[in-house]
């Protein structure tokens, strides 16, 4: 027999509002969705999906350098879509 064990844990109003919502469209209770999450997690051994920092990008020093990056990288991609 399986022990059964209450987790909590707090989330603003508006996106407890908004799972609320998304969990009645997919016709799930809240407590499904979550031990839904809990089982993938459990299985993944870690989330069941990727997580990643989020990388911020560095401004260009001027003009000139963001209009070179940026003809650079359309003929990377011609390059690409040719070979």
């Amino acid at each position: 027999m399986a022990i059964v064990v209450q987790l909590a844990t707090r989330v603003d109003d508006d996106q407890a509002e908004e799972f609320r919502e998304t969990t009645k469209k997919l016709g799930l209770s809240t407590a499904d969705a979550l031990r839904m999450f809990v089982s993938s997690f459990n299985e993944y051994q870690g989330f069941p999906y990727q997580v990643r920092v989020r990388q911020v990008a560095e401004p260009f020093e001027n003009e000139r350098e963001a209009s070179d990056f940026a003809n650079d990288l359309s003929m990377r991609m011609i390059a690409d879509e040719e070979g």
